[in-house]
């Protein structure tokens, strides 16, 4: 299926280098890739159920979205163990580590994802019943 879609000149063109630079054979190959980790990514979200640990990183315009932030971290905040935060000139890093339930982490994931001040937000999840060494 052909699609169109808008991305900045900028991005585009470091996406062109990247997967140049990887030997793929066409953008759309490396745009086929980056979709389906995409979908890979939100299906083992989705999948987790029961008591999870998880670190939620996600970088941000300050000034933009700092109140309705903190906002979302009190209505998370039984969820979220603690915070590391960075500035980087008007955007900020930050890491947030969870653990609770695994349909109030998926929340706390979406809201952070439904903020235009967000550019990304990567999770990494784990199971808190899970046994050493699997």
């Amino acid at each position: 299926m052909r699609t169109s879609l808008n991305v900045p000149e900028e991005m585009l063109a470091e996406f062109d280098a990247v997967w140049q630079s990887e030997g793929l054979d066409s953008r759309s190959r490396a745009l086929r890739e980056a979709i389906q980790e995409y979908v890979e990514s939100h299906n083992r979200l989705e999948a987790a159920t029961g008591t999870v640990v998880a670190t939620v990183v996600f970088d941000y315009v300050h000034d933009e979205i700092i109140e309705e932030l903190h906002t979302v971290q009190h209505e998370f905040q039984a969820e979220i163990d603690t915070t590391c935060h960075v500035h980087h000139g008007e955007w900020c890093l930050e890491t947030v580590f969870c653990h609770g339930s695994a349909e109030r982490v998926r929340r706390l994931v979406y809201r952070l994802k439904d903020f235009d001040a967000v550019g990304r937000v990567t999770v990494t999840l784990l199971q808190a019943d899970r046994p050493r060494g699997e």
